[in-house]
């Protein structure tokens, strides 16, 4: 990669603006490779990043220019290595933050040559974790330091972040070297204010060689080879330069070194059909792609259905509050479709959102529950409210969805929030995953607010956006914060206030953004807010800010209901409001296993875990009231879609009784899926509350029956014949040998082995003459 200026466009009246790119080039999964005469421009992030599984790499003769970002952490690493075997030679860098940087166990040798960093707002150095064999040689740091330390606890907790590291010949206003446990550090001929107990040769002097690395490389290659360090010549005279055409048009062909032996390229190379021109690969176009259809997501017949099929599988939720940025820990974090890592993409970093919907394809899942994070800034996990000395924030960043203003300081130390203003990075993901939903058949439930970050604990409230002390609006709430024996925090009344004359137009303000995000897609359950249980008035607010919205741009969504039970009641009462609901959640309230009803009373400023803390009665659950619960509101809202979360839930139970949105495996029997939207709950002969069934009368039913429990269904006033298929509850895969069953009586099925059972039983179309199953009785 050379030759290069790259520019990141950015707001000219935002000096501190951050949306726009962050890298200009990074190297990842490379080897054998270089970067050379580059000149980056305004990135907030890096001009050259190299990952960890970098390897003989080159960065050489690059610039970094006017870096427009906030002052905070993990923005400017102008020139970053994690890899192995890489050399930065001759780089500037202007204004970075940590201008030559090694990552996280960097096993080097890498090395900064001749690099020189201007106004520095920081140290150089090592930055993360245990780096081994790092090489400063001739570099200057103009205002900031060279350090060879112990970071202690910041960034992340990183520790001794180098190890058997050498600064030669260098100059900073502070150099700081020390050893660590186990192993050194040099500083030799430097200059500067020092610092630490490491290995201090000739401070404040000359020495000899003037370079390591060009004397190390003498001793090994000779002087040849120390001569192609030096920057090439320019031509002075008109004349001098060779034509851009004798560039362009020269093929360029693979250097047969780097194709290993045995591999086929290699035969093609040497008989030149791998050679080709700049011109050829600048006027290639790619070829059309044609966009996937749309499985739009629906309500029928009181199911979610998409794309003729019932929607099934599980869901998964985002990631409120933790993370790393360690490679080897990330993963253990999940999905968070608005976490941000900059310069890393992949699971537990920036989520690659075409791998993620075909990851949810692939392990069953359907559904991804969002909302925005607890927090932007991860040292807020220690839980702690005070106001941080300055803006080193950790990552994976949690972005909110209001954008930074660049104006004042904000409690976490960036600047304060402009809550009239949107993030264009956050809401682009919103659309971006929504919009593969529409094309993979899967679905956003999308969670307009969180109310976690206006109860319980202090530190929820610290950092959020809608703090006074974080935002330019005045927004009311009481500052200092009114914390609760100085850790809680019960904002609620406060925020669901839809009477305030400041927070309503904001709160209406915020909801139609969303809608105008994501309208234009249509597999989006839009619900209130996790957590939520707020009062009934900020429900019908909300509800009515949506329908305002489909009134006037001519869309319909799917409004999703999930509040506890007595605001759920009043809504779907509501004549005017009730009828706009397409989706019912059954999350804040349930029966206990001994059928008690449990439903705390909503808009009581309370979390669903301190409402259950309150609750003096059973809180033992159970399969069966769960299947009574949905069935209960399936039957008085037939036309509507019940969600069930939380608590004991088998998948082939919720789905008898009513629930859309099932945790099941995909069954091996297409057909299921498309008979299922036709079906409406059936009650079965005798039915307990250990049998749940649905039928399409004449044509299909699907029965289950808890562990031991036999099946008896009413087939009385249907003449037909039906096959019997019995379904393993676990995988999916239907057994046909089970014969068929008549009509026009009640049937039994016996109870068969330890688990649940699942038969479905579908009209019989002729053929040989199957075995008749099951026992019947006829109806007199």
């Amino acid at each position: 990669v050379e030759n290069l200026r790259c520019e990141s466009e950015f707001h000219r009246a935002h000096p501190a603006d951050e949306q726009h790119a962050w890298v200009a080039i990074g190297l990842d999964a490379v080897q054998n490779a270089w970067v050379r005469r580059v000149t980056a421009a305004h990135f907030a992030g890096s001009a050259v990043s190299l990952l960890e599984s970098c390897k003989w790499v080159t960065v050489q003769d690059c610039a970094s220019i006017q870096p427009v970002s906030e002052i905070g952490g993990y923005r400017r690493h102008t020139y970053y290595t994690s890899g192995q075997l890489t050399l930065f030679l001759r780089c500037r860098s202007e204004r970075g933050r940590h201008d030559f940087a090694a990552g996280y166990l960097a096993a080097g040798p890498n090395a900064f040559v001749e690099c020189e960093a201007t106004a520095a707002l920081d140290f150089s150095g090592p930055i993360e974790s245990w780096a081994s064999g790092v090489l400063f040689d001739n570099v200057t740091v103009d205002g900031g330091g060279l350090a060879l330390t112990n970071r202690e606890t910041d960034g992340q907790g990183v520790g001794w972040a180098a190890a058997n590291c050498v600064l030669w010949q260098c100059v900073a206003s502070v150099i700081t070297c020390r050893n660590p446990p186990g192993a050194r550090n040099w500083a030799i001929g430097c200059w500067g204010q020092f610092y630490g107990d490491g290995c201090w040769q000739m401070p404040n002097e000359f020495v000899k060689p003037v370079s390591l690395f060009r004397g190390q490389l003498a001793e090994r290659l000779r002087a040849k080879a120390v001569a192609a360090l030096d920057p090439p010549e320019i031509p002075s005279q008109p004349g001098d330069a060779r034509p851009i055409e004798a560039l362009v048009r020269r093929p360029f062909q693979i250097p047969g070194f780097l194709i290993p032996e045995g591999n086929p390229a290699k035969q093609l190379l040497e008989s030149g059909i791998l050679e080709f021109g700049m011109d050829s690969l600048l006027g290639r176009e790619p070829p059309p792609k044609t966009p996937s259809p749309i499985k739009p997501l629906a309500v029928r017949n009181g199911w979610l259905v998409c794309a003729g099929e019932l929607l099934i599988g599980g869901r998964i939720g985002t990631t409120w509050w933790r993370g790393s940025v360690l490679p080897t820990r990330a993963r253990e974090f999940g999905a968070g479709l608005t976490r941000f890592v900059p310069g890393r993409d992949g699971p537990g970093f920036t989520d690659d959102l075409d791998r993620l919907t075909d990851s949810m394809l692939q392990t069953g899942k359907a559904a991804l529950e969002h909302h925005w994070g607890l927090w932007y800034d991860r040292r807020r996990d220690d839980h702690q409210m005070v106001r941080r000395a300055d803006g080193d924030v950790w990552p994976p960043f949690y972005e909110q969805p209001w954008a930074r203003s660049g104006q004042g300081t904000a409690w976490d130390g960036l600047s304060r929030y402009d809550l009239e203003s949107f993030n264009p990075w956050y809401f682009d993901r919103l659309r971006q995953f929504a919009t593969l939903c529409d094309r993979k058949g899967l679905a956003l439930i999308h969670q307009a607010y969180f109310q976690h970050n206006i109860l319980e604990a202090g530190a929820h409230w610290a950092d959020f956006p809608w703090r006074p002390a974080n935002c330019l609006q005045a927004t009311g709430f009481p500052e200092p914060p009114p914390y609760a024996n100085k850790k809680r925090i019960f904002m609620a009344d406060a925020f669901y206030d839809i009477k305030h004359p400041v927070r309503r137009p904001l709160h209406r303000l915020y909801i139609r953004h969303c809608l105008d995000t994501l309208g234009g897609c249509t597999n989006v359950i839009y619900l209130t807010g996790e957590e939520y249980t707020g009062p009934l008035e900020f429900v019908q607010f909300w509800i009515d800010t949506i329908t305002a919205w489909e009134r006037e741009t001519g869309k319909d969504v799917l409004i999703g209901l999930s509040s506890t039970k007595d605001v759920q009641d009043a809504i779907l009462a509501d004549p005017v409001r009730g009828p706009a609901v397409s989706v019912i959640e059954l999350k804040y309230w349930w029966y206990t296993a001994d059928g008690t009803l449990y439903a705390p009373e909503g808009g009581r400023s309370l979390a669903p875990r301190q409402q259950l803390r309150e609750w003096r009665g059973p809180k033992k659950r159970s399969i069966e009231q769960t299947a009574r619960q949905i069935r209960e509101y399936r039957n008085r809202y037939p036309d509507k879609a019940i969600l069930f979360t939380g608590g004991p839930a088998d998948g082939w139970a919720v789905l008898t009784a009513g629930g859309s949105l099932p945790d099941l495996p995909r069954p091996d029997d297409p057909r299921l899926l498309r008979a299922l939207p036709r079906m409406r709950p059936f009650e079965p002969a005798g039915r307990t509350d250990r049998q749940w069934a649905l039928a399409e009368p004449g044509q299909n039913y699907l029965v289950y029956a808890g562990a031991g429990a036999p099946i008896r269904l009413d087939l009385t006033t249907d003449q037909g014949v039906f096959h019997v298929l019995r379904i393993n509850p676990r995988t999916g895969r239907t057994i046909p040998d089970g014969g068929v069953v008549s009509g026009g009586k009640v049937v039994e099925f016996p109870a068969e082995g330890p688990g649940p059972v699942v038969l479905w039983l579908t009209r019989y179309e002729g053929g040989p003459g199957p075995v008749e199953r099951g026992e019947g009785n006829d109806h007199e």
